[in-house]
């Protein structure tokens, strides 16, 4: 690791973060042995930064002082949470992934043009969530044919014969999710009342 890094720089510090922490806090170095099992010479050792500080350490030192356990180490920023993508155009219809990173639920905007409107039903391992953000969609699944208004959503094994589209001559423009066979979405539309 570079050691001019964020996170070399934030490891180099925690140890003057923690005694910080404990001597605003006005605990004396007993005390927190105390509350945390971990002996009075291991926690001034971690202090003075003679002892790198593990997970082991860290999370009973947080707990006593009832603090995250990124606030306690000064975490540095995880980095630009945006998400940089860029459209692609797949068999007519413009894609925009919305998730970076590789994982069991992909997530993209779909802008599917007016003359994508003949049903080409497929199958695939997985499972579809969609929303419909703007115009009307037909949704063929297996037997059925349903219209789907703006606001409205659909799930579905995708091992199902299926296609979507737009009704009409205007484009549509729909939210997906997609999961492996198993991956299925959970969304709540009002909250649980209490």
């Amino acid at each position: 690791m570079d050691e001019q890094s964020p996170i070399a720089t934030t490891l180099a510090q925690v140890g003057a973060r923690l005694r910080r922490i404990r001597t605003q806090r006005g605990v004396t170095l007993s005390a927190l042995a105390e509350a945390t099992g971990i002996s009075t010479s291991t926690l001034s050792r971690l202090e003075s930064g003679q002892r790198r500080a593990s997970l082991e350490m860290l999370l009973p030192i947080a707990q006593a002082h009832q603090l995250p356990l990124d606030e306690l180490v000064g975490a540095p920023e995880v980095g630009d949470p945006r998400i940089h993508s860029r459209p692609r155009v797949r068999n007519g219809r413009t894609l925009i992934p919305l998730t970076n990173r590789p994982g069991p639920l992909q997530a993209w905007k779909s802008v599917i043009p007016a003359t994508q409107n003949r049903p080409e039903p497929c199958t695939h391992e997985g499972y579809e969530w969609l929303y419909v953000l703007s115009g009307r969609v037909r949704l063929i699944l297996g037997d059925q044919d349903l219209v789907l208004e703006p606001g409205e959503a659909a799930e579905f094994d995708t091992r199902l014969p299926h296609w979507f589209g737009p009704v009409g001559d205007s484009a549509v423009e729909v939210l997906n999710l997609f999961g492996g066979q198993g991956e299925r979405v959970h969304v709540r539309a009002e909250p649980r009342s209490r």
